[in-house]
């Protein structure tokens, strides 16, 4: 295996306070979500703004605005997806940016999809749309370990669903909204060059795991983790032993390449992959920068880290050398 190339630090922007997810907006807008102010913060220029406050946040231990998602119709429907926590569950709305003035704007809040169980810890939170334009929703088991082997229940699931929050045609199980189960607290959702589906996801205190995600598929929660090899579950396809070198959160994919950031590691993993298969794990920046919470790609190729230090929080812009 060649080991991959050591992406280089092209710079960093601070001023943000626990920020979650990143999304890119056409004229190269990012908007972030910050956990605990529940506020939209925008980088355009080099320059951090605020865009607005996303209303009924309640933020709480590891809840509040969580992942954001751009509408893959945006430049018609103006909608951005946000995954926060409420007073009495998970749900994902969606808002318009409106541009007045030529400034954005939010627009009205509209609820899309609710009821997926909250707690202070394992709510999951996030989304992306995929290459066939549904939504994927990363849910976590709320502390609740019933939840993730029943089919009925939203926690411990990766979703999938329509723009209007319907479950998307062609999921494994019916008129119903789960796609894969069996999941703790999944934190990354990214696709490969070939559009297969991998996710990182929470070990208790051993087993991390980078998944690929089939429709249908059992990821072993409550009853196993890692990959132990047992009849009716799916294997991780990297498994780090100790939570105390990745506790992996957002992931992306670049080309044949996942990327992860640790939270307790306080490192990037990069992770060769090769086909339905992940060679060995390298990382870089270990404890240069605390906590990372999110790895995003940006429309310049460049990879964006979020750090989850409790403030300051900043972004740190990497390069990966092609």
């Amino acid at each position: 295996m060649d080991t991959p190339r050591e992406p280089t630090v092209a710079g960093r922007i601070d001023g943000l306070h626990l920020p979650w997810s990143t999304v890119y907006l056409p004229d190269g807008t990012a908007v972030i979500s910050e956990r605990d102010t529940a506020l939209l913060r925008t980088i355009k220029g080099g320059q951090l703004g605020t865009l607005g406050k996303v209303p009924g946040v309640v933020p709480g231990g590891e809840g509040g605005l969580l992942g954001l998602a751009l509408s893959p119709n945006f430049a018609a429907d103006r909608y951005l997806y946000a995954y926060f926590t409420a007073a009495a569950d998970n749900r994902i709305a969606r808002m318009r940016l409106e541009e007045r003035g030529g400034r954005l704007e939010l627009g009205a809040l509209q609820p899309v999809f609710t009821g997926i169980s909250k707690a202070g810890t394992h709510n999951g939170g996030r989304i992306r749309f995929g290459p066939d334009g549904f939504l994927y929703v990363g849910t976590g088991d709320s502390q609740r370990r019933e939840q993730p082997q029943d089919r009925a229940a939203l926690g411990g699931k990766i979703l999938r669903l329509t723009a209007d929050g319907r479950p998307a045609p062609g999921n494994p199980f019916g008129e119903n909204p789960v796609y894969s189960l069996g999941h703790r607290n999944v934190q990354g959702l990214a696709w490969d060059s070939a559009g297969r589906l991998w996710a990182s996801e929470f070990g208790p205190d051993v087993d991390d795991e980078l998944n690929l995600i089939v429709p249908g598929g059992n990821y072993g929660w409550p009853d196993v983790t890692g990959a132990p090899h047992r009849s009716g579950f799916l294997d991780a396809k990297v498994v780090w032993p100790s939570t105390a070198e990745s506790s992996p959160s957002g992931l992306e994919i670049v080309g044949s390449t996942a990327y992860l950031g640790a939270l307790r590691g306080q490192r990037l993993w990069v992770v060769p992959l090769r086909g339905e298969f992940a060679e060995e794990p390298v990382s870089y920046f270990t404890r240069q920068y605390g906590r990372v919470r999110n790895v995003s790609l940006a429309p310049d190729g460049r990879l964006w880290l979020l750090s989850n230090n409790q403030n300051p929080d900043f972004v740190l812009f990497l390069d990966l050398h092609g």
